[in-house]
């Protein structure tokens, strides 16, 4: 482990402390985070864990309601989704 790593705070890439669910059901870094030196690393490390798969499929679904996206693509965004999460989880 190097001296970067021992230096990170326990919440980096906890997905739902650095980019939790708001009232009006979407996402948002809190205040604090925003303050954050490694905010970018640690959100993208967040987003790229297994929940934060589910959370891209959650916003091609939506696009795909709001008509922003057709059938065709959000079928092949959410086979690519899936296939990583299986890459993460092990089973792929």
């Amino acid at each position: 482990m190097t001296a970067d790593k021992k230096r990170l705070p326990p919440c980096f890439g906890d997905l739902e402390t650095v980019f939790p669910e708001g009232a009006d059901g979407f996402r948002h870094s809190p205040e604090a985070c925003l303050q954050c030196a490694g905010k970018t690393e640690c959100l993208r490390s967040a987003m790229q864990s297994g929940q934060g798969l589910r959370v891209r499929e959650t916003s091609v679904d939506r696009a795909y309601a709001s008509g922003m996206i057709g059938f065709f693509e959000r079928w092949s965004q959410k086979k690519e989704l899936d296939a990583r999460r299986k890459l993460k989880d092990g089973k792929g």
